[in-house]
C-alpha cells in the first residue's frame, strides 16, 4: 500500500502482517510521525518511505502506546519522542511479557531488538507546533492500556486513535487493557468532535463507525459487571451472557473487569 492523504496535509499508510496504521502529518516545519513498526527493519523500511511525503528526518515521532507492532522502529529514527507518562515504565516492564503471550515467534524474531524510549512525556495533552498548524497529544484515559494517546489534528477535524479504535476486526482487549474504562475514553474522543478517524488497524472510519464500536465495548462492560454481580467466574461469565463480539475474544477483558470490580469493593 502506498500513502493515503486522509486530510489535508495528513496520512496514513497501512501495513500488511499485523495490519498497522502509521501517520504522518506534516507542516510547515516539519513533520510529525505516529507509531513505527514492529521492528527496526521494519522502522527503517519505514524510513525511507517517508521520503516518499519529502519528510527525511521527522520533527517528532508519537507513540500512540506501548504494543510492539507499533513501537519497536523506535530504534529506527533520532527523534524527539512522545509517548504517554507511563509508556517508559511500560516498555521496560510489560511490553515484552504482552508480545511474547500474544506473537512468542514474533517476539522470538526480535529479541534483544533495542526499543527508544519517549523522553517527551504526556499526562493529559501536549502541543507540537509544525508553524502553521497545532498538533494535539491527548491521554483520554485507560482503555486499550493504560497509557493510550490519540493524536488530533484540529484544523482539519482529524484523529489518529491507535488501537482505541480497530476497523479490519473487533477491539483487542488483552492482558493489560481496562475494558470498564475503554466506553468513557472513547466517549471523550467523540467530544473531540472528529470528522475523520484512522484507527490503529485499518481503514479510516467516520463518527458513526465510532460510536457504534463504542457502544459495543460500552455492552462488554455491562455484560463484565452483570457477570460479577451474578458471582460468575470469567468461563462461565462467557457462556452465560449475550456478548457483542465473539466470547473467545473477550476472556482477557472479563478477567480483567472483575478483577478491577473486586479491587474496588
Amino acid at each position: 500500500m502506498s500513502w493515503e492523504e486522509v486530510a489535508d496535509r495528513c496520512f496514513r499508510r497501512g501495513y500488511g502482517g499485523f495490519d498497522v496504521n502509521v501517520g504522518v502529518v506534516s507542516g510547515r516545519l516539519g513533520a510529525v510521525l505516529i507509531d513505527t513498526r514492529a521492528s527496526v527493519p521494519e522502522g527503517l523500511e519505514l524510513r525511507e518511505q517517508l521520503r516518499e511525503l519529502g519528510v527525511e528526518t521527522p520533527l517528532a515521532v508519537v507513540n500512540t502506546h506501548g504494543h510492539f507492532d507499533h513501537c519497536f522502529g523506535n530504534a529506527a529514527f533520532d527523534g524527539p519522542f512522545w509517548g504517554h507518562l507511563d509508556l517508559p515504565g511500560y516498555l521496560e516492564h510489560e511490553a515484552w511479557r504482552t508480545m511474547a503471550e500474544d506473537d512468542p515467534d514474533w517476539a522470538a524474531r526480535v529479541e534483544g531488538t533495542p526499543v527508544t524510549v519517549p523522553s517527551r512525556l504526556v499526562r493529559d495533552t501536549a502541543l507540537i507546533d509544525l508553524g502553521d498548524r497545532i498538533v494535539e497529544l491527548h491521554h483520554l484515559g485507560r482503555g486499550h492500556t493504560g497509557h493510550d494517546l490519540v493524536v488530533r489534528v484540529p484544523d482539519c477535524g482529524l484523529v489518529f486513535a491507535g488501537d482505541l479504535v480497530e476497523e479490519s476486526g473487533p477491539p483487542c482487549y488483552g492482558s493489560d487493557s481496562f475494558p470498564l474504562d475503554w466506553p468513557i475514553t472513547l466517549t471523550r474522543l467523540l467530544e473531540l468532535d472528529p470528522e475523520r478517524v484512522v484507527p490503529g488497524h485499518g481503514g479510516p472510519v467516520g463518527t458513526e463507525f465510532t460510536e457504534s464500536q463504542r457502544d459495543a465495548i460500552a455492552a462488554v462492560a455491562h455484560g463484565i459487571r452483570e457477570t460479577y454481580d451474578a458471582g460468575l467466574d470469567p468461563l462461565k461469565a462467557l457462556r452465560s451472557a449475550e456478548w457483542p463480539y465473539d466470547p473467545a475474544l473477550l476472556l482477557h477483558a472479563v478477567r480483567r473487569g472483575h478483577l478491577q470490580l473486586a479491587a474496588s469493593g
